[in-house]
């Protein structure tokens, strides 16, 4: 698979569909993931735990790849990210009830095939305003 096939697998899979069981498949056992929401993950249980918490709070949620830029094995995707706020709280508000959506950017390496390092990088201020 080649990284950017794998970038698309990632969202897909994981992300879109919440099959956890993919993550093995697709990440390095050491992967090492930086987002908006919170400090650097290590570990597939790590990260599926992150899933979980905010496919939780967020119904219906999609990560639609608007941009990706492959330069093997590096990956750069800018993305826009939406789902309906009816499940948890996120970053502390509790369910509104609203759909939101926001635009971030994603950069991946996968050397050796998997996903080994992912740092995304949100616009949360525009969350926090549709939240507020």
């Amino acid at each position: 698979m080649t990284p950017a096939a794998l970038v698309r697998a990632f969202y897909a899979e994981v992300w879109e569909a919440g099959r956890l069981g993919r993550i093995p498949a697709l990440m390095a056992p050491d992967v090492a993931f930086r987002g908006s929401l919170g400090s650097v993950l290590r570990g597939h249980d790590a990260f599926a735990g992150y899933v979980r918490t905010v496919r939780g709070a967020l119904q219906r949620y999609r990560c639609d790849i608007v941009d990706l830029v492959e330069e093997a094995p590096r990956v750069a995707a800018r993305m826009r990210f939406s789902g309906h706020h009816a499940g948890g709280p996120l970053l502390g508000v509790p369910p509104t009830g609203r759909e939101v959506g926001w635009a971030g950017a994603a950069f991946f390496d996968c050397t050796g095939g998997l996903i080994r390092d992912l740092w995304v990088l949100g616009d949360l201020d525009d969350l926090r305003r549709q939240l507020a």
